[in-house]
């Protein structure tokens, strides 16, 4: 086995959480070694030597690059959470009729669109559940090898014209889109304004997957009281003001967003085209006729679930703007 082999398998196994080692380890189909090599592993050792142990093995089996790979997709899908995910949407022209998938057309077409544009390029399949495919891509140069440490992964649904991508090389996106346009027989992708480090939630927005229908939560508490925070016991001395407000606010909330958990993103961006106009004489802009373009960024460890809480909170006005209310229904 070859020593950058060795390094990646070893790189890769020391990043696993000792409780999940034996979990991964069998979804990687590593109990293809005979059960006399396996007791001679001692999973309980310190996880420096375990290590050592497992590489050693792998040697002796002649692991391969993509058999290494494998394992780096397994420890991904497990810890998708990690990466920041991004997705892109493929789509044909008007007259196009859509025609059937194919997985294995599908890999030999993608992996040879990439190994035509580089000649030293590592590319490797999962199929997973829900007619999905992981692909892990590691990049080289015409003159330098693969780079096993920072590659590219796609998640793709057969049938669907969208992929999920965490790639730290943005420079070769460009690159990648034509890979899965053309292995896809679509005539053009393009990025989508979804990113977030949960990819469950961007699959959920995509596919419409989130729960639209209100909960009651099995309480016969009017939602009313429910959502104002009231007890049904309290002291009937005690007036709330703003109350019909406070209704109006929540039911209007209600409306926008439903009364599920909603679907978990950390970034928002919008982009704005203006005019600059100015009573000034002789200012940097005033000549300018070319519109300006503006860039708003949002951030939040759960942005949607921040925006349906500032009306409540009274940090806004209710309804918010439809450019936030209607990001889980992006087309």
């Amino acid at each position: 086995m070859d020593e950058t082999v060795a390094e990646f398998i070893r790189r890769t196994i020391l990043r696993i959480p000792m409780n999940e080692m034996m979990s991964i380890l069998k979804a990687w189909d590593f109990f293809f070694l005979s059960e006399n090599q396996l007791q001679t592993i001692n999973f309980q050792q310190r996880k420096k030597r375990l290590v050592q142990d497992l590489v050693l093995l792998c040697e002796e089996k002649c692991a391969s690059v993509n058999y290494a790979a494998l394992l780096d997709i397994i420890y991904t899908q497990v810890h998708q959470h990690q990466k920041v995910w991004d997705v892109f949407q493929m789509s044909k022209e008007p007259d196009e009729d859509v025609e059937l998938f194919d997985m294995e057309q599908f890999k030999r077409s993608f992996k040879k669109i990439l190994q035509r544009a580089l000649k030293n390029v590592t590319v490797s399949f999962r199929d997973a559940e829900e007619n999905a495919v992981w692909i892990r891509i590691a990049w080289g140069t015409q003159c330098t090898k693969p780079n096993q440490h920072k590659p590219t992964y796609v998640l793709h649904y057969h049938q669907t014209p969208y992929a999920f991508t965490s790639s730290p090389l943005k420079s070769l996106m460009p690159l990648l889109g034509q890979a899965l346009t053309v292995a896809n027989k679509y005539h053009q992708i393009v990025k989508m304004d979804l990113r977030s480090q949960h990819l469950d939630s961007l699959k959920a927005i995509v596919f419409k997957q989130y729960d639209q229908t209100f909960e009651n939560h099995n309480s016969t508490t009017p939602l009313q009281e429910r959502c104002l925070g009231l007890d049904v016991n309290m002291d009937s001395r005690i007036i709330h003001e703003n109350r019909v407000e406070k209704e109006r606010v929540q039911r209007i909330t209600q409306e926008s967003f439903g009364d599920y958990p909603q679907p978990q993103l950390e970034f928002a961006q919008y982009k704005f085209e203006m005019k600059f106009k100015s009573d000034l004489n002789g200012g940097i802009l005033a000549e300018r006729k070319e519109s300006l373009w503006c860039l708003i960024k949002f951030s939040s460890p759960h942005l949607l679930e921040a925006l349906k809480s500032l009306a409540p909170a009274g940090i806004a006005d209710a309804p918010l703007s439809p450019l936030f209310t209607c990001i889980p229904a992006r087309e």
